[in-house]
């Protein structure tokens, strides 16, 4: 299948792009930024600005399902990234109905799972993140305010090891749910099948090791 990959060149899109290969699909990339991976006859790689419309709907067009692993790098300052992404996909599906699966990538402690971290991780959240997740939770809060059809997905704490495709998937939030680390090799891989499969449509998806 053709799968779209937002915001692909680093971290949990550039696991999502080789994960999409291993499993042989035809990926398209739109980042900012080169992706460090061979080109190849399954790979369509787009430069360009994930909040710019010619852009954007460049890259998914054509596309089976799409994948939005937007991110700030280590830049922790305010962002709007998320929510003027949000809007103009919006807007395009506005003008020409999306009517294949979304899969968004916020990160656990967004929206209402800041209630379930740990008092370190809250405090952490709240010192150093607070702008750029109040921005993940307005994205979360337009696309599932929306009718596309959507999924969030709420990794933990963010950690380098290889796929292991054994995790912990939870689409319900309760008293000592314990989200923890998980390899980003394995949100990848939670997200490529999600793709090929929309099993959580319309859910909020917590993921951490087992």
């Amino acid at each position: 299948m053709n799968i779209t990959i937002i915001g692909a060149s680093a971290g949990i899109g550039l696991e999502t792009v080789k994960r999409g290969l291993e499993r042989n699909h035809s990926i398209t990339t739109l980042s900012r930024t080169n992706i460090g991976i061979e080109k190849n006859n399954k790979s369509k790689m787009i430069l360009g600005d994930a909040t710019n419309k010619a852009d954007l709907t460049n890259a998914i067009q054509n596309a089976d399902a799409i994948i939005v692993t937007l991110g700030t790098g280590k830049q922790m300052k305010a962002t709007c990234l998320f929510s003027d992404f949000a809007k103009l996909l919006l807007a395009i599906h506005q003008e020409n109905r999306i009517a294949v699966p979304l899969i968004f990538v916020t990160g656990f402690g967004a929206g209402d799972s800041k209630n379930y971290v740990s008092w370190l991780v809250k405090l952490f959240l709240n010192s150093m993140l607070k702008d750029v997740y109040a921005d993940k939770t307005k994205m979360e809060e337009m696309i599932t305010n929306s009718d596309l059809n959507w999924t969030v997905v709420r990794p933990g704490r963010l950690l380098d090891k290889g796929l292991t495709e054994q995790y912990r998937i939870e689409n319900k939030l309760f008293k000592g749910i314990n989200v923890g680390g998980i390899n980003r090799a394995d949100v990848a891989d939670f997200l490529i099948k999600q793709a090929e499969s929309q099993t959580e449509l319309k859910q909020f998806i917590a993921l951490s090791q087992k």
